[in-house]
């Protein structure tokens, strides 16, 4: 690694809505105000979660994989590509993508330790009380273990939507 290396910046994407418009706001930000020479490294990491298959059930060298798992690849495959046109939409093009297995919130929070980002960018997902309770929330966790700055992105919510609660 040379000295003169850029400081590291993460962002961790999935198949939301959420994710994309944190990757979108960091690249307009971050990203497209300093080309073609950004402040940043940017790496995207999209989490694969494990296949459920693959839990206690193990063939030494035989892959088996199942409809579940093939279905995990493709979404991740395509967040990877979606985010890919994204950052090329923008003339971003050094962008490095991962897909790393398991949860998102220990990958992030490696991921940061691996590549000794200065920044962690995830999207706010509007979970609601319940589901955030059994999923526990990504962001909440990463602000709190990752040895780095962590961005929260929020979306902003329409304005038609907040019309309707009243």
């Amino acid at each position: 690694m040379a000295a003169t290396t850029k400081p590291v910046m993460i962002v961790g994407v999935d198949d939301s809505e959420q994710s994309f418009f944190a990757l979108e706001w960091t690249l307009d930000h971050f990203m497209v105000p300093s080309a073609p020479n950004p402040p940043f490294e940017l790496i995207i990491v999209n989490s694969k979660p494990f296949p459920p298959s693959s839990i206690g059930f193990a063939v030494p060298g035989v892959e088996i994989l199942s409809h579940v798992d093939v279905d995990l690849r493709n979404i991740a495959a395509r967040v990877i590509e979606r985010a890919k046109e994204l950052c090329s939409s923008k003339s971003v093009n050094d962008a490095t993508l991962e897909i790393v297995e398991g949860d998102a919130r220990n990958v992030l929070c490696d991921a940061v330790e691996r590549y000794h980002a200065t920044m962690l960018v995830v999207g706010s997902h509007g979970y609601g009380a319940i589901k955030r309770a059994v999923l526990g929330s990504v962001s909440d966790y990463v602000t709190h273990h990752a040895h780095c700055t962590v961005m929260v992105v929020k979306t902003p919510k329409p304005k038609r939507e907040e019309a309707h609660h009243h």
